[in-house]
C-alpha cells in the first residue's frame, strides 16, 4: 500500500509474522533496498519525510510540465532490471528505457562542441575533429579505464568494507591503478587538447567529485557509461520511483509518504524501531536508512551516544558541492534550438579555478558551468504540446559557503538566463512559462543533506571503500547505511549498489524470526 497519510492506520498488519524491516527514506537506494528485503521474506514499511516518493528523485508538477528534480541520467540498467526479476516481473512492462543518442554533447566557451556516444568509430572519429594527435592517447585512456571499470565498478562496488582487512586486500588492484592520480591527471597523461581534457573528466561532477581531486578510480563512469549506454526512462525518472513502489505494495509493503523519522529507537546497542515527528512509534527487526549518513549518526541517535571514530567526525567530513537547479516550462519552443538536444554540458570560461571557487574557496563566482536537460526532445509527453521541460543545473558551493541564497537566488538565474540566451537558448524568457528553482537550501532543509550537499560526502580516497560510512553499522546492532552516503557512493549505479549490498549484510528473515 502506498498513502499519503502518515497515521498508525497506514501501517502494515501487525499479524503479519514476517520479521519487520523499516526503511528510512525513499530514494533509489530505499526503494531498490526495500524491494530486496521484501523479495528475502521481510515485511517493509518505507518512511518518506516528503508528500511524494523519491527522495532527491521527487517529481515536481505545474502547469501541465514534469520535472524529474534530481537524477536524470540511466545507466547500467541491469541494476534496475535486477529488481524487478527478484519479484517475477519484467521492468519492460512497468517501465520503457530508451537508449539516447548521443549521450549528451559538451560545449565549449568559444561554440566548439563534443559530442559523446557509444559508437566507437564515432567516437574516434569525434576526438581526430577536435586532435587528430591524440586518438593514439584516447584509446590508451579507454583501455585503463576499461580496467579500472572492472575492478573499481565490476568488482567492487556491490561488496562490503566492513574491516580495513577489505581495504587491505584491494590495495593492490588500487597502486597499480595509480589511484593516487586524480581523474583530471589521468585523463591529462594521455590527451593533450584541452576540450578534450574537459569532456573526458568531468564525470566526477555526476557523484559530487572534483574532477581534479578525486581517485582516478572515478574514471570507471566514463566507460560505463560506454559499456552499457545512456538512457532515459519515458514518462521520466519519477517512473522508476513510483515502478518500483508499484513492486514494494505487491510484496506486501508500504510505504507512507508525510512521515518524519525523528529518532531510532534502542535496546542498548540494538536498533528496535523508529519515533516518527508525530510522537508514533514503529517496532522494527531491522532499520536501514536511506537518509544522509551524517543526519542519520548525529540527529537520529541520542546526544552522547558512543560513536566509532570515523562516524563521530562526520559532521566535519567534506561534503560535496551543492547545486543550484531551474526548472522551466516553454510554450511553442519544440521547434526552435535545435541544437539542444536531450543532455547538454555547457562549460564556462574558467574549468580548474571554477572548480577551486566551489570544492575549496566555496564562493559563488561569477562565472558557471551548466547542464541543462531538455527531455521533451525524447518524451514531449513531459509537456504541454509544442512545449519544453528544461532542467538547468549549475554546480554551486554547499551550505558552508557564505552565499546568502534566499538573497542571491533569483540574481543567480537571472544571470544563468543572460548567459542562455546569449547561447543556446536566445529568447528563453520569452517562451517561459513555468519558472522555479531549488538552491543548497533546500538540499539542507527539505532533504536533510548534511551542510547541503547533494551528493553526500565528497567522494575523495579517503572517504571511499572502507573510509566511507559502512553499509551494516558497526554502531548499531540492526542498522544498515544505503544511498549516497554509504558505500560505494552517489549517482544511480552507487546507490543501486548500495542496496545490492544488503543482500550480503543483512541476515535472511528466517535467521531473524
Amino acid at each position: 500500500m502506498i498513502t499519503s497519510q502518515s497515521s498508525a492506520a497506514a501501517a502494515s498488519p501487525s499479524s503479519d509474522p514476517r520479521p519487520h524491516a523499516v526503511v528510512i527514506g525513499s530514494g533509489f537506494g530505499g526503494l531498490a533496498a526495500a524491494v530486496r528485503l521484501g523479495a528475502r521474506g521481510y515485511r517493509v514499511t518505507v518512511l518518506e519525510k516528503l508528500p511524494e516518493i523519491g527522495g532527491r528523485a521527487r517529481v515536481f508538477r505545474q502547469d501541465g510540465h514534469v520535472f524529474d528534480a534530481g537524477p536524470t541520467i540511466v545507466t547500467a540498467p541491469y541494476l534496475f532490471e535486477e529488481l524487478w526479476t527478484l519479484c517475477g516481473r519484467k521492468m519492460a512492462d512497468d517501465v520503457t528505457l530508451v537508449p539516447l543518442d548521443p549521450f549528451y554533447t559538451v560545449r565549449f566557451a568559444d561554440g566548439e562542441t563534443f559530442r559523446c556516444n557509444g559508437d566507437a568509430e564515432g567516437m574516434r572519429a569525434e576526438v581526430a575533429r577536435l586532435s587528430p594527435d591524440d586518438v593514439a592517447g584516447y584509446e590508451r585512456f579507454l583501455k585503463e579505464s576499461e580496467e579500472i571499470f572492472k575492478v573499481g565498478f565490476q568488482g567492487l562496488s556491490s561488496i562490503p568494507f566492513d574491516s580495513p582487512l577489505d581495504m587491505l586486500k584491494v590495495l593492490p588492484d588500487f597502486i597499480r591503478l595509480r589511484s593516487d592520480r586524480s581523474v583530471f591527471a589521468h585523463v591529462a597523461k594521455h590527451i593533450k587538447n584541452p576540450y578534450l581534457r574537459m569532456a573526458l573528466s568531468f564525470h566526477p561532477l555526476f557523484v559530487g567529485g572534483n574532477p581534479f581531486q578525486v581517485t582516478s578510480i572515478y574514471s570507471l563512469i566514463a566507460y560505463l557509461e560506454r559499456h552499457w549506454g545512456v538512457h532515459w526512462a519515458m514518462g521520466g525518472t519519477g517512473k522508476l520511483a513510483s515502478g518500483l513502489a508499484g513492486l514494494i505494495e505487491g510484496q506486501g509493503g508500504v510505504v507512507r509518504c508525510n512521515t518524519e523519522v525523528a529518532a531510532l529507537t534502542l535496546d542498548g546497542r540494538r536498533a528496535t524501531g523508529v519515533r516518527l515527528a508525530s510522537g508514533e512509534e514503529i517496532k522494527a527487526d531491522i532499520v536501514v536508512s536511506n537518509a544522509d549518513s551524517a543526519y542519520t549518526y548525529h540527529k537520529l541517535l541520542p546526544s552522547g551516544y558512543p560513536r566509532s571514530l570515523m562516524n563521530n567526525r562526520l559532521d566535519d567530513a567534506r561534503q560535496s558541492m551543492s547545486l543550484f537547479v531551474w526548472y522551466v516550462g516553454t510554450r511553442g519552443t519544440q521547434g526552435l534550438w535545435r541544437d539542444v538536444g536531450h543532455h547538454t554540458i555547457l562549460m564556462g570560461p574558467r574549468y580548474k579555478e571554477l572548480l577551486d571557487d566551489i570544492f575549496h574557496k566555496r564562493i559563488l563566482a561569477d562565472d558557471f558551468s551548466l547542464y541543462i536537460h531538455r527531455p521533451t526532445v525524447t518524451d514531449p509527453s513531459l509537456a504541454p504540446a509544442g512545449g519544453d521541460s528544461f532542467y538547468i543545473l549549475s554546480p554551486v558551493p554547499n551550505t558552508k559557503g557564505s552565499t546568502e541564497w534566499p538573497q542571491a537566488a533569483e540574481a543567480y538565474r537571472d544571470r544563468i538566463a543572460d548567459a542562455l540566451e546569449a547561447t543556446l537558448l536566445p529568447g528563453l524568457r520569452r517562451q517561459m512559462t513555468v519558472s522555479r528553482m531549488i538552491t543548497p537550501a533546500y538540499f539542507r532543509d527539505a532533504l536533510l543533506s548534511w551542510d547541503g550537499a547533494a551528493f553526500g560526502p565528497e567522494p575523495l580516497f579517503r572517504q571511499s571503500a572502507w573510509f566511507r560510512p559502512h553499509n551494516r553499522s558497526e554502531d548499531v546492532d540492526g542498522l544498515y547505511l544505503v544511498g549516497a552516503g554509504t558505500h560505494p557512493g552517489a549517482g544511480l549505479p552507487g546507490v543501486l549498489s548500495s542496496a545490492r549490498i544488503l543482500d550480503k549484510v543483512v541476515p535472511d528473515a528466517r535467521v531473524v524470526a
